[in-house]
C-alpha cells in the first residue's frame, strides 16, 4: 500500500493486491504520515477482502504498533516499521482459522439442534465406570449448578456437556462451545467477552462475545486450564456477577449463563503451583465429573466399536461387517492412549479399507512399538467360522503373544510371566518369539 497525500485515492489502486490469498501483506511504503494511519487504511482495505473476521484478530497488534510518524523514526528504532507487517499476516492468518472453527461450531450446533440434541441414551457404555458418570449428569442437569468435566484427551467431555444441556432447563436455549487453548491468549478476550468499535486497532465494528451468545443457555468452554492468568479475574466475576463489559465500554452486560468447563490438567496441582487461580477453581469447581480413560473401562469397547462400525457403515453406504474374535481380543487388549477418539479413527479407517469382508485394524503392535513407535496392521476375517490360511495363522499367533506380553509388561519368566499366561515353558516362548520376529 502506497500513502502519499492522495490516500484515498491509492487504497483504491492497492484493492486487489493488498493481501495475498493466503493471507500475506504484498506491499506497504509509507512516508511522511502515522503509523496508525497507515494500519487504519490497511484494515479496510483487508476488511473488503476478508469481511467480518478481522476485527477481533487485530488487537494483537497493539505491542507492534507505535503512534509515531514513519518519516520521522531515528536510525535506532527504523526496525520497528517492519514489525508490524509479519503481525498483520498472521492476524488475518488467525482471523480465517478462528472464522472456520466458529462456522464449524455453528454447523454442528445446529446439527445437534435439529437431532434432539444428544441425550444420555446417546452415550454408549454400560461399565460401572460410565454408569457412575451417567449417573452425575442425570443429577446435576436439572440445576443450573457450574460443572467441572475432567478426563484424558478423547474420553467424550463435550459429549458429556451437551447431554447435561439437553437434559437441563435450558435445552431450548444456545449451546455455546469455545476451545481455550485454539485461540491465541491476545484475542481470548475478544471472543469471550467481544468488542465496541475502536476498541482497538482494526475493530471497524462491534463484536458480540460468547457469553453473550450463550445468554439464556450453556457456554462450554474446553480446555480451561490454558485460559491465560490476566482474564482468570475477569471469568471469576462472570461466574460470580453475571456480568462483565466489552473491550473498550463501560456499560454492563448482564447475562443468565450456565457454565460447564473441561480440562485435561490437573488444576488442583496447578493451584498448587500457582499457575490456577485458587478462587476461579472453586468457583469451577462445583459439581466435579471425571470421565474415566477408555483403558479403565475396557468392557464398553465391543459396544463402541459395533456403534462405530454402524455409524460408519451408514456413512459409507456399506454393509456392517462382522468382526471375528481375535480382532475383538485385540481391541479390547490395547491401551487405547487417545481414548475413544483414537477407536473411532481405527474404525472408520478399518471401515473404508475393507475389501470381501477382510477388516484391518490399524494397532500398534509389539515388536512394532518396541523398536521403531510404529503401527502395524492387524488383519482380521471378517467371518469367524472361516478357514485361516497359514499366513493368517501366523499372525493370529504373532498377536496372542504380543498381547500376553503387553499384558506382562514384558515379563517372561515367572508366575506372573508371559510363558505361564500363555500355558507354555518358557523356552518355547522365547524360541516363537525368535520364530516371529518378535522381541
Amino acid at each position: 500500500m502506497r500513502a502519499p497525500s492522495d490516500t484515498a485515492a491509492q487504497e483504491r489502486d492497492a484493492k486487489g493486491s493488498c493481501v495475498s490469498p493466503e493471507g500475506r501483506i504484498l506491499e506497504m511504503v509509507a512516508r511522511g504520515i502515522s503509523l496508525s494511519q497507515v494500519l487504519d487504511g490497511l484494515c479496510r482495505l483487508v476488511e473488503e477482502q476478508a469481511p467480518g473476521v478481522l476485527a477481533s484478530v487485530l488487537a494483537e497488534l497493539a505491542h507492534v504498533t507505535r503512534l509515531t510518524t514513519l518519516g520521522q523514526l531515528a536510525p535506532s528504532t527504523a526496525h520497528e516499521v517492519n514489525q508490524p507487517l509479519p503481525a498483520i499476516e498472521r492476524a488475518i492468518s488467525h482471523s480465517r482459522q478462528l472464522e472456520q472453527l466458529r462456522r464449524a461450531d455453528e454447523s454442528t450446533s445446529s446439527e445437534a439442534e435439529c437431532h434432539g440434541g444428544v441425550g444420555i441414551s446417546d452415550i454408549v457404555g454400560h461399565s460401572e465406570a460410565m454408569r457412575r458418570v451417567l449417573k452425575a449428569v442425570a443429577t446435576v442437569a436439572p440445576t443450573d449448578s457450574t460443572v467441572l468435566i475432567g478426563g484424558e484427551t478423547g474420553t467424550g467431555k463435550e459429549l458429556i456437556a451437551r447431554a447435561i444441556h439437553d437434559r437441563s432447563r435450558r435445552r431450548s436455549r444456545p449451546f455455546v462451545t469455545l476451545n481455550c487453548a485454539a485461540i491465541p491468549s491476545g484475542l481470548l478476550e475478544s471472543e469471550l467477552f467481544g468488542h465496541e468499535k475502536g476498541a482497538f486497532t482494526g475493530a471497524l465494528a462491534r463484536r458480540v462475545g460468547r457469553f453473550e451468545l450463550a445468554n439464556g443457555g450453556t457456554l462450554f468452554l474446553d480446555e480451561i486450564g490454558d485460559i491465560p492468568p490476566d482474564l482468570q479475574p475477569k471469568l471469576l466475576r462472570v461466574l460470580q456477577e453475571q456480568a462483565f463489559e466489552r473491550l473498550g465500554s463501560t456499560q454492563t452486560i448482564r447475562v443468565g449463563v450456565r457454565l460447564i468447563a473441561a480440562t485435561n490438567l490437573d488444576l488442583a496441582t496447578m493451584v498448587a503451583e500457582k499457575r490456577f487461580r485458587s478462587d476461579l477453581y472453586y468457583r469451577l469447581n462445583v459439581f466435579p465429573i471425571a470421565i474415566p480413560p477408555l483403558r479403565d473401562r475396557r468392557e464398553d469397547i465391543l459396544a463402541l466399536v459395533d456403534h462405530f462400525m454402524r455409524l460408519y457403515a451408514g456413512r459409507l453406504n456399506r454393509r456392517v461387517e462382522p468382526v471375528s474374535p481375535s480382532a475383538l481380543k485385540a481391541l479390547t487388549e490395547y491401551d487405547w492412549p487417545g481414548n475413544v477418539r483414537e477407536l473411532a479413527n481405527v474404525v472408520e479407517r478399518a471401515s473404508i479399507t475393507a475389501r470381501d469382508g477382510d477388516l484391518r485394524f490399524d494397532l500398534p503392535m509389539g515388536s512394532d512399538r518396541n523398536e521403531s513407535g510404529g503401527r502395524g496392521a492387524v488383519s482380521v476375517a471378517a467371518s469367524p467360522g472361516e478357514i485361516l490360511s497359514e499366513a493368517a495363522m501366523r499372525q493370529q499367533e504373532r498377536e496372542n503373544i504380543a498381547a500376553a506380553l503387553r499384558r506382562t509388561h514384558g515379563k517372561i519368566y515367572g508366575e506372573d510371566g508371559a510363558a505361564r499366561l500363555l500355558g507354555i515353558k518358557p523356552t518355547t516362548l522365547l524360541s516363537r518369539l525368535a520364530r516371529l520376529g518378535l522381541k
